[in-house]
């Protein structure tokens, strides 16, 4: 079965009436928890960026209290399903101060864990390619907003 193009999809859901498309959406939650995730955030918490990026620092903080630290390669299976997680709801708001936001928390939790991951090539990269997606997302925002994004960079 080939997709349908975008465009293609907007015109079919314009042509449809409310309570079908209503339909359409519910059906469409059924079948991935993705899906449920991003019409969750879509309905309920886009009104308030500033508390979605509260919910996702608390995600990440809990993540942390699970991390365990004796073992370095359980440490990276845990970091890297943090960071999973972390990035799914970032592209569930497609904001880049949230993505900046998020991703700061992440590498100060990363840093503060207590794990040496200098040792670790794997998890210097991570931390690494991090920090490169925070100074990319930060230089798309307004100078007053990189100029306090910077400064938290900078403890990092």
């Amino acid at each position: 079965m080939k997709a349908a193009t975008s465009q293609e999809l907007k015109q079919e859901l314009i042509a449809l009436k409310p309570s079908q498309l209503t339909e359409l959406c519910l059906r469409l939650a059924r079948f991935k928890k993705e899906n449920k995730e991003l019409l969750t955030y879509l309905l309920f918490e886009a009104q308030d960026e500033e508390a979605y990026i509260r919910s996702i620092q608390t995600m990440i903080d809990e993540g942390f209290t699970e991390l365990p630290k004796p073992n370095l390669y359980l440490s990276k299976k845990t970091l890297r399903k943090i960071l999973r997680g972390t990035l799914r709801y970032i592209r569930y708001s497609g904001s880049k101060f949230t993505e900046a936001s998020a991703l700061i928390h992440f590498c100060h939790k990363m840093k503060h864990c207590g794990i040496d991951y200098s040792g670790s090539t794997v998890l210097n990269n991570l931390y690494a390619s991090q920090l490169k997606k925070i100074q990319a997302a930060v230089k798309t925002l307004h100078e007053d907003i990189q100029y306090d994004l910077l400064k938290e960079i900078a403890l990092l």
